[in-house]
């Protein structure tokens, strides 16, 4: 599995993306973030409010009920806003 990191998030984890075998019983991406808190402090930071954080499996976005597989990208970033001018 993939896991890419922007912004804040790959600030407080240290890194901007890593390959990870989570164990079988990670099943959805809501059970990843939970396994990915407690690989960590770092983590644990980043993933303190998953409100603030938007995933995409596989450049799809979706909710944290996804099913997640072995093999799949997932993309971990915050809310992007738009600027004006």
């Amino acid at each position: 599995m993939r896991l890419l990191y922007f912004a804040w998030l790959r600030e407080r984890i240290g890194r901007s993306e890593e390959d990870l075998n989570p164990p079988a019983t990670i099943t959805t991406v809501a059970g990843l973030i939970d396994w990915l808190k407690a690989r960590g402090d770092g983590y644990a930071a980043a993933f303190a409010d998953i409100r603030t954080i938007r995933v995409a499996v596989n450049q799809d976005y979706v909710d944290l009920s996804q099913a997640v597989n072995a093999g799949d990208e997932i993309a971990f970033f915050p809310p992007v806003t738009g600027g004006g001018r």
